[in-house]
């Protein structure tokens, strides 16, 4: 037996014991070499008062292990709780979320025959970062924060893991002819990061149209790489379309440390019934196996699973009477799975792993064109202001910096403005220089000035040109 692999693992809440217990049996009898670390994460820290649901002490356990299996956990209703998901990957740097989306058909039901696709979400940057703001009493702020170095990792990552998979594609989804600084980076590093990658085939969708084909035609993608709110939306529409979100596990890879896990929720309604289908946490069991260096154990598994499926042995959420055969609870799936190791199916696509390296490359130097000079030309100064546009320009007699517009929502209100368009009480005011670059201390008096005009500021943005 080869050198047991410390694990970090949580039993979750809600399904989560019950759905760990069995992936767990299937692991040891499937022949992984495993040492197993519990760890309490999840609803019972939060109840202890601990906001992010995971204990200081945690970490270090965490971070000793090869890699961390979770059970999904619950989040306590009501405000002060944060996303322990959030939290784990963005402290453990897990920058890579892998969640492969397959079709079962005809065994699973779905419209979607043939479908293969890996979902390559970026798992720290974008609103995910939760920088969220209440600048006025009626105005609230979400900051989408993206970094050249994060959109490249991500890419590259993609790109790497088309090829240790011998996949043909990789398609990028943003939204950038409205995003253009954020989303238009992405898609600028997209571009230039597939020149090295001359064996796959490249393309772009502006993610509406492309989630629409996502929906429609999935088969005509392989793998998809996204930023952070686009790929956790459109992952889970593309597990559930080919055949189930309870069918679907994840990975979240980092240079060091690894998280596996299912996609579904903690289900707490479905808890302590035996009917919890485990797939979801055995498939990113299984993916956790290859990412340690176990990768006979992992299509062995694999594929006593893909032949429990096949021979119509499922639990409650997939089962039809049209294509299945017998009807289990969690445990019994669990063994059913056991009994068929050693085993592969016969109409479905058999599994086989190799070993492979780590699906990592470093971007400290990152390939990306970066600025290496900035000018100060001026500063958008959002205001708390109630009354009318004309009474707010009037406030503008500085002799700082020239009011160059002022907006609100979005859309200029002045100098031209239509009746139509819905105000709030936050308007931006976008102050520049009218003799080239200046230094900070002018926007510095520019607010002091504004503030003797008793004009109430909540933000400034400074205005830099980079070249």
């Amino acid at each position: 037996m080869s050198k047991k692999i410390p694990i970090s693992i949580a039993y979750g809440d809600g399904i989560g014991p019950e759905i760990m217990e069995a992936t767990l049996f299937v692991l040891k009898e499937g022949g992984a070499s495993l040492d197993l670390h519990p760890v309490d994460i999840g609803e019972k820290v939060y109840l202890k008062g601990i906001p992010n649901g995971i204990e200081p002490s945690t970490w270090e356990m965490i971070k000793k292990t090869k890699a961390f299996l979770k059970a999904p956990i619950t989040t306590p209703q009501g405000g002060g709780f944060k996303s322990l998901n959030v939290t784990i990957r963005t402290t453990l740097g897990l920058y890579a979320n892998v969640r492969p989306c397959v079709a079962y058909f005809p065994y699973v039901e779905t419209k979607h025959p043939g479908m293969d696709v890996v979902i390559v979400r970026e798992n720290e940057e974008d609103l995910y970062m939760g920088l969220e703001y209440q600048l006025t009493e009626n105005t609230f702020e979400a900051k989408k924060i993206m970094t050249r170095q994060g959109c490249e990792r991500i890419i590259r990552y993609a790109f790497e893991y088309a090829l240790a998979y011998q996949r043909k594609k990789v398609t990028c989804f943003v939204k950038d002819n409205i995003l253009k600084e954020t989303d238009g980076l992405f898609h600028k590093i997209f571009d230039q990061v597939g020149e090295e990658y001359s064996a796959i085939e490249k393309e772009h969708w502006i993610v509406d149209i492309g989630a629409a084909k996502l929906a429609d035609t999935p088969t005509i993608f392989d793998v998809i790489v996204m930023p952070n709110l686009y790929g956790d939306i459109l992952s889970d529409v593309a597990a559930q379309i080919a055949g189930s979100v309870g069918l679907a596990g994840s990975s979240n890879i980092g240079p060091s440390l690894a998280m596996f896990e299912a996609i579904h929720g903690s289900a707490p309604r479905r808890a302590g019934q035996n009917l919890a289908n485990p797939s979801g946490l055995l498939l990113a069991a299984i993916q956790m196996l290859v990412h340690i260096g176990q990768p006979i154990e992992a299509a062995r598994i694999h594929n006593a699973w893909l032949k429990t499926i096949e021979d119509g042995i499922h639990t409650y959420d997939i089962f039809k009477a049209n294509n299945s055969k017998e009807k289990v609870g969690t445990q019994e799936f669990a063994r059913a799975v056991v009994a068929r190791l050693g085993q592969e199916p016969i109409q479905l696509p058999a599994v086989h792993y190799s070993a492979r390296k780590q699906i990592h490359r470093d971007t400290k130097n990152a390939s990306a064109e970066i600025a290496s000079n900035k000018e100060l030309l001026g500063a958008d100064v959002f205001i708390n202001w109630k009354g009318t546009i004309e009474d707010l320009v009037t406030k503008f007699s500085i002799s700082t910096l020239k009011l160059n517009f002022i907006s609100n929502r979005g859309v200029r209100v002045w100098p031209d403005n239509h009746p139509e368009t819905l105000c709030s009480d936050c308007w931006r005011a976008r102050l520049m220089s009218e003799k080239g670059p200046i230094e900070y201390a002018t926007i510095l008096k520019c607010l002091e000035e504004l503030s003797n005009q008793q004009v109430e500021i909540v933000q400034v943005q400074s205005l830099y040109h980079f070249h």
